[in-house]
């Protein structure tokens, strides 16, 4: 990062678009009403990039998540003492 980076906390970045990309986003931040190219670029490349972290941790947690319900089900704790009594307690209502 550079001196100027760190002092200002921005950075840059270039890429090189197709004469018809820009014309593309050049059309679409005119009729989104944004300030300016950049802008545009800039808020939609955050927006797509948010949405990927997003559907990336809920796979995980889903992920992690099934993962401990069927070791759940299929390596069960032995009940402890509490859900011994409230067992007992059930049976000696019926």
């Amino acid at each position: 990062m550079s001196a100027t980076a760190k002092l200002t906390g921005k950075t840059r970045f270039d890429a090189r678009l197709s004469v018809q990309e820009k014309e593309l986003f050049e059309r679409a931040a005119d009729l989104g009403g944004f300030r300016s190219l950049t802008d545009f670029i800039i808020k939609a490349a955050k927006k797509r990039a948010q949405e990927i972290i997003q559907e990336t941790e809920q796979v995980l947690a889903s992920k992690r998540d099934s993962e401990i319900f069927f070791n759940a089900l299929l390596k069960p704790e032995p009940p402890n003492k509490a859900l011994r009594d409230a067992a007992k307690r059930y049976k000696k209502n019926m």
